[in-house]
């Protein structure tokens, strides 16, 4: 049977976290020529950062000691870069803000978005004063509260359903049908941005831990339901709702995680993703408030862009994040 160690979610993660960044590329330079990158599946990426978190997650929690050795190990991957993308925004983009310097860090509104970011609510103050136009410094860092929350859903779950309790699968399911329909209300309303948020995105994460309680079934059938998770996904897409399409997506992402077996040691140099992830969109808007994507070949400043944003992902990792793990 296969070791469920010996997988590629590190090479999906950085796939996925190159997905959004080109996606954000697009968008953010404001070129007409780069506008084609608009097409990125960003939204499919971040969903798919669910369903890799849904089966790690429960992996993690199912291995942990304690449920104090596990809030430790979510806390230290997810919280210290988050506070320090917080903190370095805060304080560095002070340098392309159109207020002086004193004016800046004098105006309430930079302590306000240090405040209602460090705890997750990005929301609250997604602008700091002169920056980008006002606009929001980091729009990517709205996942990582839905990731905090399932971070504490996960023993919840456990506590409710049991490590081992028969009723578990079924309970599951009915949590991704309603998950589903708050998802698909929203969505047919023209409220997509609100259809993302909690509980609608809970359906993706419910499809990695289904596949993570019932992996030895999902390696012995992986093919078959590679070839119906493709089928149903083109259907759900034709009749434009999302009835079975976050289970087979799921899917989807594992048989790529459980396959291919040349890309196991991806991440043997380090997992920079969080720090690409995290860093991208506000390194992208201070390319576009400079005028490089105006003023010079869009192409080439992609990609200087592009290995701006890895040097910092994996500065992040090596210098930083690893001291907490």
């Amino acid at each position: 049977m296969q070791d469920i160690t010996k997988n590629n979610f590190d090479f999906i993660r950085v796939l996925l976290a190159f997905i959004v960044f080109v996606g954000h590329l697009g968008a953010l330079s404001a070129s007409e020529k780069l506008s084609f990158l608009t097409h990125s599946p960003v939204e499919l990426a971040v969903f798919s950062f669910f369903i890799v978190s849904g089966f790690l997650i429960a992996r993690s929690y199912e291995r942990s000691s304690s449920l104090k050795s596990y809030a430790k190990k979510r806390f230290n991957r997810i919280v210290p870069a988050y506070l320090l993308v917080v903190f370095l925004c805060a304080t560095l983009l002070s340098l392309v803000s159109t207020l002086p310097i004193s004016e800046y860090f004098g105006n309430t509104q930079v302590y306000k978005y240090l405040f209602w970011n460090s705890i997750f609510l990005n929301f609250k103050a997604p602008w700091l004063p002169g920056v980008f136009g006002n606009q929001a410094v980091n729009g990517a860092l709205w996942t990582l509260k839905i990731e905090m929350c399932f971070y504490i859903a996960v023993p919840l779950m456990f506590l409710l359903f049991g490590k081992n309790n028969k009723y578990r699968t079924i309970s599951l399911i009915v949590l991704y049908f309603l998950s589903l329909v708050y998802l698909n209300y929203f969505e047919m309303a023209g409220k997509a941005a609100l259809s993302r948020q909690l509980p609608g995105s809970l359906c993706y994460f419910i499809g990695g831990m289904l596949l993570y309680f019932h992996f030895d079934k999902f390696i012995q059938y992986k093919n078959i339901l590679f070839i119906t998770a493709i089928v149903t996904v083109w259907i759900d897409l034709i009749f434009e709702i999302k009835l079975f399409s976050p289970i087979m997506i799921s899917i989807i992402v594992l048989y790529i995680a459980y396959s291919f077996k040349f890309l196991n040691n991806f991440g043997k140099y380090g997992d920079f993703t969080y720090g690409i992830y995290i860093f991208h969109f506000p390194i992208i808007r201070v390319f576009a408030t400079l005028g490089l994507f105006a003023n010079y070949n869009p192409y080439i400043i992609s990609i200087l862009c592009m290995f701006v944003v890895i040097g910092v992902g994996i500065a992040s990792w090596h210098l930083y994040e690893k001291r907490f793990l």
